[in-house]
């Protein structure tokens, strides 16, 4: 069933924004410090992040034209490889892509504002921030996208208040070692950076409510992409400027604890309001992409077809599965090496959508456009399969986790589908 395209370039990069800017970017450099020893490292691994989601997204534009309508890798995968490989992909944005990080970001929010709302469980904080959005989303598709345009505008623009503010204030001298520079340490950071930018293909999983996508939808990847860069590059360099290097590495809390050592126990607390409204538009942005992927599993017949588009409007089932699924996670699991499971199962899926781009290509010819053939998406798979294979040597146990996520996912889809043939 099609959908209706609502959504306008502003929309949309507006999504990717609020997907791209989490928890990451404020807890990170922290942890990227005290491996790397000096701040201009640090701004050379979230450079490089930077530089491999710009080539994810150019590749994933010219997915997006060739495919444009809902549902992410979902949709890629099942087109280009096979049908099981686009059930996986739906399988892992189901309980990977979404749920998890939909839970996690909740109970980050709830866990920063706890000091402000003494005797309050962080979950239930969480749980009425999943809830609120949920209904609004389920409301209407254009007052949902309103209200995010809104909030990812304010988001901005309170960033480049905390930015004017504390750049001229940044202290010159940070301690930055001498040491040779740290091969392994930096594939590392990679790693973990590839986290924040984690988002910049938002866009994608609702290409079938994007008006002009063949127009709109690169432009949406890249602009998204290019602002969350540039945005991560000027926080990161307050972050790590703010104070000496041995009062921030390996600290979690290295946004506020920058702020404090700027402009004292107010700034801290402007801080904290940043992370609280980027925690929440993260949630939002989440709860926005993640259903349109089950509505289009359920249009396949991979889902329950109450999951399917309505004749009109937001996929109201899908999302209230999404919320329900969130909020078992939120009050039952713990989240110690999620981040690592995520990245591992999320980078597979992104180099096998650009593997399935290359494999279309080979069909297709010159017809089918891709930025810098053949050497952007060869290249942009193998750095995904190095940092994939990097973290399975340094995480193995969250990454067995991983494959066995991925197992269940064949299992199940050779049990229901694989026998009878069916296709997507």
């Amino acid at each position: 069933m099609s959908t209706v395209r609502q959504l306008g370039l502003l929309s949309a990069s507006a999504l990717v924004v609020a997907s791209m800017v989490g928890s990451g970017v404020f807890t990170t450099s922290g942890f990227l410090l005290g491996d790397l020893g000096s701040p201009g490292r640090v701004l050379a691994a979230w450079l490089m992040g930077g530089i491999i989601a710009l080539g994810g997204a150019l590749c994933y534009g010219a997915l997006a034209r060739r495919f444009p309508e809902s549902g992410g890798e979902y949709v890629f995968l099942a087109r280009t490889l096979h049908p099981a490989a686009g059930y996986l992909a739906g399988w892992i944005s189901l309980l990977v892509g979404f749920s998890a990080p939909l839970a996690a970001v909740a109970l980050a929010f709830g866990e920063y504002l706890k000091d402000w709302l003494p005797g309050v469980a962080p979950a239930l904080t969480g749980t009425i921030l999943l809830l609120s959005f949920a209904t609004v989303h389920a409301l209407h598709i254009q007052r949902g996208a309103w209200m995010q345009n809104v909030a990812v505008l304010l988001k901005l623009a309170l960033f480049a208040v905390f930015l004017g503010w504390a750049g001229p204030r940044l202290q010159p001298s940070t301690g930055a070692t001498t040491e040779a520079f740290p091969v392994g340490a930096f594939a590392v950071s990679l790693v973990w950076i590839s986290f924040s930018y984690s988002g910049w293909n938002a866009a994608i999983y609702i290409s079938g409510e994007i008006r002009d996508p063949d127009r709109n939808l690169p432009r949406t990847l890249l602009l998204g992409t290019i602002v969350v860069t540039l945005l991560y590059l000027a926080l990161n360099a307050v972050f790590v400027f703010a104070a000496p290097v041995d009062q921030l590495a390996g600290k979690l809390e290295v946004a506020r604890i920058a702020g404090e050592a700027l402009g004292g126990r107010p700034l801290a607390n402007f801080v904290t309001v940043l992370i609280a409204l980027a925690l929440a538009t993260s949630v939002s942005s989440l709860l926005m992409a993640g259903p349109r992927v089950f509505a289009r599993m359920a249009e396949d017949g991979y889902l329950p077809a109450c999951l399917r588009f309505p004749v009109s409007g937001p996929p109201r089932t899908a999302i209230l599965c999404q919320t329900v699924i969130a909020l078992l996670l939120l009050w039952s699991v713990t989240f110690k090496g999620l981040l690592t499971y995520i990245g591992f199962t999320l980078g597979l899926c992104t180099a096998g959508a650009v593997a399935g781009l290359m494999r279309l290509r080979g069909r297709e010819g010159a017809a089918l456009r891709v930025p810098g053939w053949p050497w952007l998406p060869s290249g942009f798979i193998l750095i995904m399969l190095a940092i994939t294979g990097f973290t399975l040597w340094r995480q193995p146990r969250d990454c067995a986790i991983g494959l066995a996520t991925l197992l269940l996912g064949l299992v199940g889809w050779w049990i229901a589908y694989g026998r009878a043939g069916k296709s997507v």
